[in-house]
This record gives structure tokens, C-alpha cells and sequence, in this order.
């Protein structure tokens, strides 16, 4: 399955440590996040965040490109786009690029 890294930025006027209103936006989206995966055949691998820099960066597999588009158009994952920026690269496994190298 295709795995997608999403690497999320916002500036320190809309961090959710601070600001009630992308908190309550965030918690909306946390409360329904593996259900609304699960309903695209989804999964989250991982999730980190670095405070200083406002950064996340998540890892999510999903059955497609297709699936994940449409899971990032659910309304609570549109919202957080008010606070957020959004980069999202495709990616695969070491060991999926291992097979390739070998042919």
C-alpha cells in the first residue's frame, strides 16, 4: 500500500497549544481521525510533532492515491487548512525500494 507523509506548518498566532480556536479545530479532527481513515481504507502509521518549529509530520498508508485524496477532502481534515499549510509526498517503504533496486 502506498504510504503518505504529510508535513504540516502553522505560525505560532494559530498554534492550538495558544489558540482556542485551531484547538478546538484540531481536537474535532483528532477525535474522528481513525475513523474517517478507516472509512477510505486507511491507517496512521506515525505521528510527530516539533513544538518549537509548529511542525507535525504524519504518516498515514492508505489502498491508493485516490483514497487519500478523498480522505483529505473530509470536512474536519479541510478545516485545519485555516491554520495549517500542507505538504503530502507519496512514498514507499525501504525495503519496497530494496525490490526495485534488485529488479
Amino acid at each position: 500500500m502506498p504510504i503518505f507523509l504529510v508535513i504540516s506548518r502553522h505560525s505560532p498566532e494559530s498554534c492550538p497549544m495558544f489558540n482556542e480556536k485551531a484547538r478546538r479545530v484540531y481536537m474535532d479532527y483528532l477525535s474522528k481521525l481513525e475513523g474517517r481513515l478507516k472509512q477510505h481504507g486507511g491507517k496512521m502509521l506515525g505521528g510527530y510533532s516539533v513544538h518549537t518549529e509548529h511542525l507535525a509530520i504524519m504518516i498515514f498508508e492508505a489502498p491508493s492515491l485516490e483514497a487519500f485524496q478523498k480522505y483529505s477532502m473530509e470536512p474536519e481534515v479541510m478545516a485545519l487548512s485555516e491554520y495549517s499549510t500542507y505538504e503530502v509526498k507519496m512514498a514507499e517503504s525501504i525495503e519496497e525500494a530494496m525490490k526495485l533496486m534488485k529488479g
